[in-house]
């Protein structure tokens, strides 16, 4: 991983959106800062797309679309994409498995949850699986107290023997039955919404984050960042970004955010 001081300036007055984590990544211990909100406005004003690209839930991404200054959110570790029309004042909501999916696969995520939470003693179901509508999500630090590592590849064990997919937050370990991901949904965003192609336009885009669920964006994209703490993860992530930051967290998104900002009226 290179310094993002590394990134050339040619590289960042072309960059026409951002795609960022947010555990971790937009926020710090849990809070997302005013400076980090704040990063996120200033992209905003000029012109620069941002988008979340996240674990958390529906519930947390109709909020999120609504009333921050993104222009979409992916939410789930890739389950859809929620797009809010402030002229029309109307929700998109795009899924990609259907309701009858969904619903079958509530039904045996519930069974599963039931023989993790027995078999790995400390886990807990996340204080925010209330909202969500295609996953589980198992805490093992942000509720709890930090499991050890083998807890955390017990729990992905047995997701995967269900066969299911599971994906390593910085905080939870995500499952589901099907086999999107962050990517994929974000490409289907990008087209349905913006008439963008990332094959094609991948170079104008960046991508930030920090933990192993972030592994098929940070080698998708040629320009990924990890904020700091990415190095946490390290020998665990499949893939590493591109770029890293000196700054932690929020701190470091907010670094990002003034590498981008620095040449541009």
């Amino acid at each position: 991983m290179k310094p993002l001081s590394a990134l050339s300036a040619d590289v960042r007055r072309d960059v026409r959106g951002v795609f960022l984590d947010i555990d971790d990544t937009l926020t710090t211990d849990g809070s997302l800062t005013a400076a980090a909100y704040a990063a996120l406005e200033r992209l905003a004003a000029v012109g620069i797309l941002t988008a979340p690209i996240t674990g958390r839930p529906a519930g947390w991404c109709d909020h999120i679309a609504r009333m921050w200054p993104v222009e979409g959110v992916v939410g789930e570790n890739g389950a859809f994409y929620f797009r809010y029309d402030r002229v029309r004042r109307r929700m998109h909501k795009r899924f990609l498995a259907s309701d009858g999916e969904r619903h079958d696969a509530r039904a045996r995520l519930e069974s599963l949850k039931e023989t993790i939470l027995a078999e790995v003693p400390g886990s807990a179901v996340a204080s925010d699986q209330h909202y969500r509508e295609c996953d589980l999500a198992i805490d093992y630090c942000e509720d709890v107290e930090r499991l050890p590592q083998s807890s955390v590849a017990r729990i992905v064990a047995l997701f995967e023997r269900a066969g299911a997919t599971a994906k390593v937050s910085s905080i939870h370990v995500n499952g589901w039955f099907g086999t999107y991901d962050k990517l994929a949904m974000t490409k289907i965003l990008m087209r349905e919404c913006f008439g963008i192609d990332l094959d094609a336009d991948k170079g104008c885009f960046v991508f930030v984050g920090d933990s192993p669920n972030d592994a098929p964006m940070f080698e998708y994209f040629p320009h990924s960042v990890g904020v700091a703490n990415v190095s946490d993860f390290e020998g665990a992530l499949g893939a590493e970004p591109a770029y890293v930051c000196n700054e932690r967290c929020g701190q470091g998104f907010v670094e990002l955010a003034d590498a981008l900002l620095a040449d541009r009226p």
